[in-house]
């Protein structure tokens, strides 16, 4: 600076509080909430899972598989606040929201044998997983309860479901086949027993495209064994397969006419017959309802038993019970019958119904009168079982149909056995009314008599074989006797040669004599006097 110059004031500038130490933490917070956020957001949604147990899971290593692809993971599993249910959270994949629909059904997929089925052999190395099954609702959920059973139908296979009602679940299990014209079709997804207890809900699932042969009026029935029949025509086999032998199974048909059927929606309910003939049998319209009162024993009828006319079946036994009458203290079986007037055989057309009440009483009268009765028959040997059967028994007693009763009591005759029974107590009574004992001692004296008779025989028999004896020496000793080269012929031989000798001289001497009869005076001429 030169001398004489005024200083000059210097600017000192200012220090920054920004440092560049504070970038470090700023960029790896930004990293952080960037990493957290990213992860958020390709995490997916949270479910929870509630589970009967979680055998086979664990977390962080249990999948959750739809179709072979995993779409989620189960991350904790612990007990519910009761104990009694497993509750399991799930972290599921990105855009999965799809499938958490209010319907969607979860199970744990297991080794299963059920029916024709064998299912989940892979996670006998790879371990249980959890399945799924989309639902359709509109509404999603969080929150699932997953099924006790793998479903026997998962994935998106095409078909339908049906509802079928059975008395008892016989031979079927999850995954029993469904056959239509002995072609397998479907098979039996799930069932379940009636709040009631009255009867089987059973699920069944027909895929496409046989689903449309089900049609409103089709019947099922169980398919499962042999049925076999023996009619006039021979003896009868008929099966579905052999799959239906070994495990069971359920056929559905239609009645073929000309009458178109629709098809049938998904989940209508039908009816499960025990066979195709009970299947395809006609309901009986406005059954009639009778009593029968048997005074025997009907051991072997029970309800649902046919009643015949004559072979033909025309109802069904409806109930079998007891009652004692008091006044006289008499057992008797009161049986409630139901018949199908359409059965009886006979066709009213353009009747009211009054007509056609006054047309069944007249022809049930008639057929009384002629000797219709009801009687117990045994319809096997083998099982013991009866049925009722109307016939004709024209030695029966009269009787009459009194229409004022309700229900109307139809008369009845003993049964076959019951009438063999009463065969064979007459024939003991005679029996033990002939005088057996006194039989016995005249056969015993008769058989006395024989023995001795016997015992003369033999003796005589005896003598006879003496006799012979001496009859057959005799001959022999005659044999001897003529024999050709024995000495006794040889004497003969030479007696009767002196015998022939002699009468030659005889003869000559009496030709002689009968020339010259004076030589009995004189003696022979030339001979010596």
């Amino acid at each position: 600076m030169p001398e004489g110059d005024p200083p000059v004031a210097r600017t000192v500038p200012k220090k920054s509080r920004f440092s560049l130490v504070w970038v470090i933490p700023i960029v790896a917070a930004l990293i952080g909430v960037w990493v957290a956020v990213t992860r958020v957001l390709s995490e997916g949604p949270q479910i929870t899972i509630i589970f009967d147990t979680a055998e086979g899971m664990e977390a962080g290593k249990t999948r959750i598989r739809y179709n072979g692809v995993d779409i989620g993971t189960i991350v904790s599993i612990r007990l519910s606040a009761d104990h009694q249910r497993v509750v399991a959270t799930a972290q599921m994949a990105p855009k999965t929201e799809s499938f958490l629909a209010r319907d969607t059904e979860f199970w744990v997929v297991r080794p299963r044998v059920s029916g024709a089925n064998i299912t989940g052999l892979g996670t006998l190395i790879s371990g249980a997983y959890v399945g799924v099954k989309m639902g359709v609702a509109s509404e999603q959920s969080r929150e699932f309860t997953a099924l006790a059973v793998q479903p026997v139908v998962t994935g998106e296979t095409a078909g339908t479901y049906y509802n079928l009602k059975a008395a008892d679940l016989g031979s079927l299990d999850l995954g029993t086949p469904v056959f239509f014209r002995r072609l397998q079709v479907g098979q039996v997804a799930a069932y379940q027993l009636d709040r009631g207890g009255q009867f089987l809900n059973i699920k069944i699932f027909i895929q496409a495209p046989y689903d449309q042969f089900v049609e409103a009026d089709s019947r099922f029935w169980h398919a499962s064994g042999i049925d076999m029949s023996l009619s006039a025509s021979g003896l009868k086999l008929q099966t579905q397969s052999v799959l239906s032998i070994l495990i069971g199974g359920i056929a559905f048909e239609s009645p073929t006419d000309d009458q178109p059927h629709p098809l049938a929606a998904g989940n209508s309910s039908f009816v499960l017959y025990g066979n195709r003939a009970e299947a395809f049998q006609p309901p009986p319209q406005n059954p009639q309802t009778y009593e029968l009162i048997f005074n025997e024993s009907v051991r072997g009828l029970s309800a649902g038993a046919p009643v015949e006319f004559r072979g033909i079946e025309i109802g069904e036994v409806a109930d079998v019970r007891a009652q004692v009458d008091l006044k006289n203290f008499t057992f008797s079986t009161p049986v409630t019958i139901h018949l199908d007037p359409r059965r009886l055989g006979v066709k009213v057309f353009g009747a009211t119904t009054g007509d056609l009440e006054t047309a069944r009483r007249r022809l049930i009268d008639s057929l009384v009168s002629h000797g219709v009765r009801a009687q117990l028959r045994s319809g096997s040997l083998l099982t013991g079982s009866l049925y009722v059967s109307f016939d004709f028994f024209p030695t029966a007693p009269p009787a009459r149909i009194d229409w004022s009763q309700k229900p109307v009591r139809l008369p009845t005759i003993p049964g076959q056995l019951e009438v063999a029974e009463a065969s064979a107590q007459e024939l003991l009574r005679k029996l033990n009314q002939m005088p057996l004992q006194a039989i016995g001692n005249n056969l015993a004296r008769s058989l006395s008599d024989l023995d001795l008779t016997l015992v003369t025989a033999r003796g005589t028999l005896n003598d006879a074989d003496a006799t012979l004896a001496r009859a057959g020496a005799t001959i022999a000793s005659a044999n001897g006797l003529v024999q050709p080269n024995s000495a006794q012929m040889q004497q003969i031989d030479i007696t009767l040669r002196e015998f022939a000798r002699a009468a030659r001289s005889l003869r000559v001497l009496s030709d002689y004599l009968e020339q010259h009869p004076e030589a009995l005076l004189r003696g022979k001429s030339g001979s010596p006097k």
